[in-house]
């Protein structure tokens, strides 16, 4: 059974950190290109890093240097360090693959977690 938990939002001030933590449960994980996602109000679904399975990363312009995504294969778990935090950072926090997994033939998405960064 696929099944992703994100973990780890809350509230900050600007300038802050939080640690985000993805929990993956299902055969996929070992062999796929994971990735952390957000959705800001009214903006669509945007990518903010990536990491493939032998750990090269990829970050969007506008996270890096800030932003640190690492995965431990054995536990199933991608994380996401975000340091110096910006008031547009504020969005829900998503993992998944790349593609997005499919199940029952729509694109899967767990719950995600809220980040809002105060200014």
């Amino acid at each position: 059974q696929v099944q992703l938990v994100e973990s780890g939002g809350g509230l900050v001030q600007a300038g802050g950190s939080l640690r985000l933590s993805c929990a993956a449960s299902g055969t996929f994980f070992s062999v796929n290109h994971m990735a952390w996602y957000r959705q800001a109000p009214g903006k669509q679904r945007e990518r903010v890093a990536d990491i493939l399975p032998g750990g090269n990363a990829n970050y969007a312009d506008s996270v890096k240097d800030r932003f640190t995504i690492s995965r431990d294969d054995a536990r199933r778990t991608v994380v996401l360090q975000m340091n110096n935090l910006r008031p547009e950072d504020t969005a829900v926090y998503y993992c998944n693959t790349i593609p997005a997994l499919r199940v029952g033939g729509a694109d899967y998405w767990g719950q995600g977690t809220q980040v809002t960064v105060s200014s």
